[in-house]
């Protein structure tokens, strides 16, 4: 079934043109990803699609059958409203019979009641309520009487999308969900939890996403927007990255023949006189048409750059024996470590877990409770932050820029300028003589990024620094890092990121226990769930049981005796039945942590329940034929 069919779509801001004469269709079961630089139209296509901008020319056809919910970094709430009454203000079927169903529960009318039964049983609605706790569970809302206006931006953003995911299974009609950055503020166990979600879920999903490991399991289709066109690529982030190099290759072979035609042309267009009466007009035309590919700007992603890097001195950073806590939540409890020349740490953990505090302590922005830090005499912090750029109003980008310096050192001798520095960030010439207040928020946070940058610190302190960046930067931000030579922290929850960069990990893992890991992120993650999977196999073995019938067996058989031969048969039955039941509950635990399907969800809910009241009678007769043994 096809959703959405967008036909030779144009649009413009001003003289910028975002896109033109782009076509593109969206058909039921389709999961793609839109891949472009910050500004190039990606937040307008999806207003156009959902209506609320309108484009210059072209058609988008939305199949009347559908429905199209948006997933927005701006979200929109009463901040009266407790999480349970935002949740309740979705207009659908299933929810108003859910709304109706607590009502009834403080209901005398016995009509209403069971019209409300009938209504939560009609539209599948204890399902939508199983499914939606899930949710809410998984994104880690546990309070549901929060006033939505005391939640900080992170929390609203969790809320907003479980809302948003209880709204596609709540509707029966075909739906096609758009998310623009969904993965921004959520921790690495909620996104690996979206991404299992949306992966195994049935749904049509047209996504903006900067997280790759995300994209990957997720998506099959990637629309890639660049110069105005749209192209699509079938497969993987890597089949991108090898199209759209063929396409580059190729435009570059187009550009060198149209240099060398160009050249012939100009020298003929030269020797004719001026009034040019009798030439050909079809070959002028052909002349400018082909001057306009020979003149075609390629350059995408700058140029090898060897940095000029001030000066580190013997002394780098040392943190000797932090504690720091807020009441009686402790973040940091003796916490040492010495940072080395050109090391490159990633920071991780939960939302909350003290990740930013560290980095304030580190930079003298907040005081630790107790411990000693000591920095080196040469080190000059470059610290990218979440609260964003300061600037004038009306100020240019390249103005704003050149305040820090006209011109960035490199190692050989020579100098970038501001220009040039400014185009390896993919701002393109036209941009950088535009106010910055014109630009996408996108473009703002590169822009943020590229000043700390061009500032020249030589320890770079990044936190959340890939949120709201766009593919394209994100690889040129890469590329930067991996050939800087100083020292780098970086807070990150983007997989894929922290993958390529760092070499060292520094895991908060709760209660002020900071884990000093060698290794990429996947390999941190990996041996932590290994060792995870260890512990709750450890857990669930009933070793205490094992050892009282050992000594029961070895050191005290006559109380065995006092056993009938049935209650004897039955304790052994129990002892091999236990470990078999807490193994089932394990495995079943772990499928409802990865499932999606609320039907599924309710069978699995159903056993659990089962297998777990089968376990509570096994031990609690376990206990008595303990104690029949104890009394002998």
């Amino acid at each position: 079934m096809n959703y959405v069919s967008v036909e030779n779509l144009t649009k413009s801001y001003g003289i910028k043109v975002l896109f033109e004469n782009i076509t593109c269709h969206i058909n039921e079961g389709d999961k793609i990803a839109i891949v472009a630089k910050n500004g190039s139209g990606k937040s307008t296509l999806l207003k156009i699609l959902m209506g609320k901008e309108i484009a210059d020319s072209g058609t988008v056809n939305i199949s009347k059958d559908i429905q199209v919910v948006l997933f927005d970094q701006e979200i929109d709430f009463d901040p009266n409203l407790t999480i349970d009454e935002f949740m309740m203000t979705l207009d659908s079927a299933p929810i108003t019979a859910l709304k109706n169903y607590h009502q009834s529960l403080h209901s005398t009318d016995n009509d209403f009641i069971e019209k409300a039964l009938l209504d939560m049983e009609a539209h599948k609605a204890w399902d939508l309520e199983n499914e939606m706790k899930q949710i809410l569970s998984q994104l880690k809302i546990t309070d549901l009487e929060a006033k939505m206006g005391t939640l900080s931006g992170g929390q609203i953003k969790r809320v907003a999308l479980a809302k948003l995911l209880t709204e596609t299974r709540a509707e029966h009609r075909h739906t096609l969900l758009i998310m623009d950055e969904p993965t921004n503020h959520l921790d690495v166990e909620m996104v690996e939890w979206l991404e299992n979600y949306l992966s195994k879920a049935k749904i049509t999903l047209l996504l903006v996403t900067h997280d790759r490991y995300f994209l990957d399991s997720v998506c099959d289709t990637i629309w890639e927007m660049e110069d105005g066109n749209l192209y699509t690529h079938n497969g993987s982030y890597a089949t991108y990255l090898e199209n759209k190099m063929i396409r580059e290759d190729n435009l570059n072979a187009t550009i060198d023949k149209a240099n060398n035609l160009y050249r012939k042309e100009l020298e003929w267009i030269r020797r004719q006189p001026k009034a040019r009466t009798t030439k050909s007009k079809s070959r002028i035309d052909a002349f400018y048409d082909t001057e306009k590919v020979a003149k075609t700007d390629t350059r995408k992603q700058g140029l090898e750059l060897d940095f000029e890097m001030k000066r580190l001195g013997s002394k780098i950073l040392e943190l000797h024996h932090i504690d720091k806590s807020f009441g009686s939540k402790v973040l940091l409890k003796d916490f040492s470590y010495q940072f080395q020349r050109g090391e490159k740490v990633g920071i991780v953990g939960k939302n909350g877990a003290g990740k930013s505090t560290l980095l304030n302590i580190i930079q003298g922005l907040e005081k630790a409770d107790k411990g000693e830090i000591e920095t080196g005499e040469t080190i000059h912090f470059g610290y990218f932050s979440q609260k964003g750029l300061t600037y004038k109003e009306d100020e240019r980008v390249i103005d704003f820029i050149k305040e820090v310096a006209e011109y960035y050192p490199l190692a050989n001798g020579k100098s970038l300028s501001a220009s040039q520095f400014l185009r390896l960030f993919l701002f393109d010439d036209q941009t950088q003589y535009s106010p910055i207040s014109k630009l996408s928020g996108g473009e703002k946070r590169r822009l943020h990024l590229m000043y700390i940058l061009y500032q020249n610190p030589n320890f770079l302190i990044f936190d959340e620094p890939t949120n709201d960046l766009d593919l394209p930067t994100l690889t040129v931000l890469e590329n930067f890092l991996q050939q800087f030579q100083g020292s780098l922290i970086i807070v990150s929850h983007d997989r894929y990121f922290m993958d390529r960069i760092v070499d060292h990990i520094l895991a908060f893992e709760g209660e002020g226990k900071i884990r000093d890991f060698t290794g990429n992120f996947s390999e941190y993650r990996e041996a932590k769930s290994k060792e995870d999977a260890l512990e709750k196999s450890a857990a669930s073995k009933p070793e205490p049981v094992k050892e009282t019938v050992q000594a029961s067996n070895t050191s005290n058989t006559s109380k065995k005796k006092r056993l009938s031969f049935k209650e004897q048969r039955e304790l052994e039955t129990i002892e091999k039945e236990i470990p078999e039941l807490e193994e089932q509950r394990a495995k079943i635990l772990d499928q409802l942590n990865n499932e999606s399907d609320y039907e599924k969800i309710s069978k699995l809910s159903a056993d659990l329940e089962n297998i777990s009241g089968k376990l509570e009678d096994y031990e609690m007769r376990w206990l008595e034929l303990q104690e029949m043994l104890g009394e002998a």
